[in-house]
């Protein structure tokens, strides 16, 4: 891991900027600190912000993208053999994060519904129904496309929707022990 180490970026890298969700290019030769790698995505500081790179750009850090090559097998069309597994659908969440949170959207207590129906064509259709820490987050639409893809990641789900509600609003009670304990709330 490289959390908490300075790293000069070797190329310019396509970012966003949090918690605005703007579009950002971190230019090559830019000093970062890694402050968070968890999921397929890096949090760095850059200049005093925090912007979200994506794992296809770890090479612009220095580091390697260990998801490249099983993210380039899913890029074929996907065909299902079967029924989806819910449990695999909610282990695929758990591996999607805030990036200004380092725990799970899952911990976090964002999942409000799981819901998979087989399609006539014979794939899954997963239907998510979801919320975010606040209304305004502009990082939202960045959590809800990994959801999707982490989702369609799993096999035999061919399509997903993700409903993104905030009644019940959320608050720190939905988050799972584990959650609490990791942010310092016990």
């Amino acid at each position: 891991m490289a959390s908490g180490q300075m790293i000069t970026t070797n190329r310019d890298i396509d970012a966003i900027l949090i918690p605005l969700g703007t579009p950002v290019i971190i230019p090559e030769n830019a000093q970062v600190v890694i402050t968070q790698e968890l999921g397929d995505t890096f949090t760095v500081s850059v200049n005093g912000n925090l912007a979200r790179v994506e794992g296809k750009d770890a090479d612009a850090l220095g580091l390697n993208d260990a998801n490249a090559a099983k993210k380039a097998d899913k890029d074929e069309i996907k065909v299902a053999t079967g029924p989806a597994d819910k449990t695999e659908v909610w282990l695929a969440l758990k591996k999607v994060y805030d990036p200004e949170i380092p725990v799970n959207i899952v911990d976090l207590g964002l999942i409000y519904d799981v819901h998979i129906v087989d399609t006539d064509e014979g794939g899954n259709h997963v239907d998510i129904t979801m919320t975010l820490t606040a209304a305004g987050c502009g990082m939202g639409p960045f959590i809800v496309d990994d959801v999707r893809a982490r989702t369609l990641d799993v096999d035999n789900v061919t399509d997903v929707h993700v409903d993104l509600i905030f009644e019940p609003p959320w608050d720190k009670n939905m988050m799972s022990d584990e959650a609490k304990l990791e942010l310092g709330m016990f």
